[in-house]
């Protein structure tokens, strides 16, 4: 008899292990159906019946399928990644893009490496061990630590620790502190000359003034004389948001038509700002106005590119001053007026350069800070430095120059980011002498955002030591006096561009950080107290108004000492960030005062009447084009606040850094909370962010 097989002990009778399936044998083709419930199909009818040797055959091959299936998957799976990694790491496809988009995932990405490279090196410590058979405690040969042996380790590390801390590390922080130390007092005795030097201005009433009224002659046939030639020139650049009031400000201005010449000077690359700033200029011609457009096609040098340009022109030979406006500048109607009248009787003087006032200096807290900034660079530095040595700093814009001194000084040169010191430099070591109008305001923006705002101190910081490279030799072989070329060297360059960011940002950046590690090099009561908080009151006088901004006024001017150290090793030792160009981005906000606008109009149907009864096909069309593109363009994307955690660290840091010192040895920890907390709200409030009202 024939043995049976029994698999019944295969199956556990209580198990609900897999999908149980059944399987229909039919000739020659197989399906397999899938049924629910646990095991529904090998139950057998019977209790004494087993299972059928057939079905279990079966069941086993479609279990060998299902393996042979997974372990092809993984096989195809690997094969992908060897793939990827070859197409990745190999021939670099995709690599550029994939790190355009990264963007903010880069902290991440950095996160995930460091977490996969120190979970490797666990790994193969744990190898490692294991191999040695340090996993075994019953091992004879491994030693296990007692808690008494971890308390002296540690107490050994933390005693070799102090000694080096002593012996190595203090003594080098406590010599590079006592020199910026020294620095920091050489730049604040500046800062106290300068600001005594205006309160004597201020006391004795000391401005440039203009001797009897220089428009008024009996003589018609002389009158034309009074009114000299004068050229303005509006350099500007994919400047969507702020051509029109400029053009609109300029074109206004109080002056003989037949004396008076606009360039319109566009670089921008984008061509529907070309034909809207083309539409401004032609709308301004219609109305009799002595106004041109250019636009180079090639675009080299930026802006001093763009005025060199400009200047090469035969018909400027026929004008004897040139007023420089950017295009976010309003200049009132009388400006003109107000500067030329200085240049007669004075065939030495170069320059007459203009104040700039702010429209959106109350946006947010940013623009608050910069404003600090400003007004004392403009009514201490430079008004200072124009009534007591006749030379400053020309700043690119609301100035008015006369023409033979750029032509003697060799015009405006393209090696630069910062040709407006290039010029004033060269014309000052030629022998041109400055004058500085404090009463002469002209309406302009401060940038809102901190992005724009980082850009433009970046330039404003690496230009000047690019210059101070070039000038050098220059200065040094003038021929002016000794006194002058010290002040250029040693004040001018040295002392206000490139000692200003390296002490700040190494005093307060890193020495200032570093005691709270090291307190044997902690540094003095004073130099973290008293005379920043002093120098601090000097710099916001010329702005009384923002003397409740005196807090983060301070954290704000040591954290921008990091973009401003960055910017001045770049331009000293001319890195590729040094030649970088950025235009600030504007809003084009106007002040309710200006009546410029309101004037636009009401002659607004009177003046399109005009401009096409004297306009050409080409022109009209042109025009139509343009408020087409105008009704079409989307509207603007309001932007959210963009916090920029980095300075937003470091001025915590430095806050806690500092406090401590002055606080933590008396013991004050509830006001040293709250002082920090108050102050850091303050900070990331509204001072480093993008704010779109």
């Amino acid at each position: 008899m024939a043995p049976r097989l029994d698999f019944s002990s295969w199956w556990p009778k209580e198990a609900k292990k897999g999908t149980p399936v059944v399987v229909k044998m039919e000739n020659p083709n197989y399906s397999v159906v899938e049924i629910d419930g646990p095991d529904a199909a090998f139950r057998p009818v019977e209790k004494s019946r087993g299972k059928n040797a057939k079905q279990v055959t079966w069941v086993l091959l479609l279990k060998a399928h299902r393996a042979v299936g997974c372990v092809a998957w993984f096989a195809s799976l690997f094969w992908a990644v060897l793939g990827a990694i070859k197409k990745r790491l190999i021939f670099r496809q995709d690599v550029a893009m994939a790190s355009e988009k990264m963007g903010k995932g880069k902290l991440l990405f950095t996160v995930i490496k460091v977490f996969l490279v120190t979970s490797l090196t666990i790994l193969g410590f744990e190898v490692v061990a294991y191999l040695k058979g340090w996993h075994y405690f019953r091992n004879p040969s491994l030693h296990i630590p007692r808690s008494s042996d971890f308390q002296g380790f540690l107490h050994l590390v933390y005693v070799t620790w102090l000694s080096v801390r002593a012996d190595y590390i203090a003594p080098p922080i406590q010599a590079l502190s006592k020199f910026c130390v020294a620095l920091f007092l050489i730049q604040s005795a500046d800062r106290m000359i300068l600001s005594l030097g205006c309160f004597w201005i201020k006391y004795k009433k000391i401005k440039p003034r203009i001797q009897g009224d220089p428009f008024k002659s009996d003589d018609v046939e002389g009158s034309a004389y009074e009114y000299p030639m004068v050229l303005v020139q509006i350099p500007m650049c994919n400047e969507r948001e702020v051509y029109e009031q400029s053009i609109s400000a300029v074109c206004q201005l109080d002056w003989p038509k037949d004396r008076l010449l606009i360039q319109v000077l566009d670089d921008s690359d984008d061509e529907s700002i070309r034909y809207l700033i083309k539409a401004e200029v032609a709308k301004w011609n219609q109305k009799g106005v002595n106004i041109v457009y250019r636009h180079r096609l090639i675009r080299t040098g930026y802006k001093a590119g763009n005025l060199k340009s400009a200047m090469s022109c035969e018909y400027v030979q026929a004008y004897e001053f040139v007023a420089i406006f950017d295009a976010d500048f309003q200049p009132n109607p009388d400006f003109l007026k107000q500067t030329v009248p200085h240049f007669k009787d004075n065939p030495e003087l170069g320059l007459v350069q203009a104040r700039w006032t702010f429209v959106n200096k109350d946006e947010n807290l940013l623009t608050r800070l910069q404003n600090i900034n400003l007004c004392f660079h403009f009514e201490v530095e430079q008004q200072v430095n124009g009534v007591f040595l006749n030379f400053f700093g020309f700043n690119g814009t609301a100035g008015v120059w006369r023409i033979k001194a750029l032509e003697e000084s060799g015009g405006w040169l393209e090696r630069t980011t910062v040709e407006d010191m290039d010029i004033a430099v060269r014309a000052h070591l030629n022998g041109w002498k400055f004058i500085f109008l404090n009463d002469v305001k002209v309406l302009c923006e401060v940038p809102e955002s901190y992005e724009a705002y980082r850009k433009q101190q970046h330039r404003w910081h690496s230009g000047p030591m690019h210059l101070f490279r070039l000038c050098l030799p220059a200065i040094i072989t003038s021929k002016i006096a000794i006194w002058k070329k010290a002040n250029l060297i040693l004040l001018f360059f040295l002392l206000r561009k490139l000692i200003l960011p390296f002490y700040s940002f190494t005093l307060f950046c890193i020495i200032l950080p570093l005691t709270m590690f090291v307190p044997e090099a902690e540094l003095p009561f004073w130099v973290i107290c008293y005379v920043p908080v002093f120098m601090s009151f000097l710099n916001i006088l010329p702005a009384p108004k923002s003397f409740p901004f005196i807090v983060p006024y301070l954290l704000f001017e040591n954290t921008m000492s990091v973009t401003k150290f960055n910017a001045m090793v770049s331009g000293l030792f001319q890195l590729g960030s040094s030649y970088e160009w950025v235009v600030t981005k504007k809003a084009g906000r106007s002040s309710e005062s200006d009546l410029l606008a309101s004037a636009e109009r009401e002659s607004k149907t009177m003046n399109q009447l005009q401009i096409q009864r004297g306009a050409s096909e080409s022109e009209l069309a042109e025009l139509n084009q343009l408020k087409e593109r105008k009704e079409a363009a989307p509207l603007p994307v309001k932007r959210v606040n963009k916090i920029y955690r980095k300075e937003l660290t470091l001025a915590f840091l430095l806050l806690t850094a500092s406090v401590r010192s002055l606080l933590a040895a008396q013991g004050v920890h509830f006001y040293f909370l709250l002082f920090q907390g108050v102050t850091f709200l303050l900070v990331g409030l509204d001072l480093i962010g993008e704010q779109m009202s």
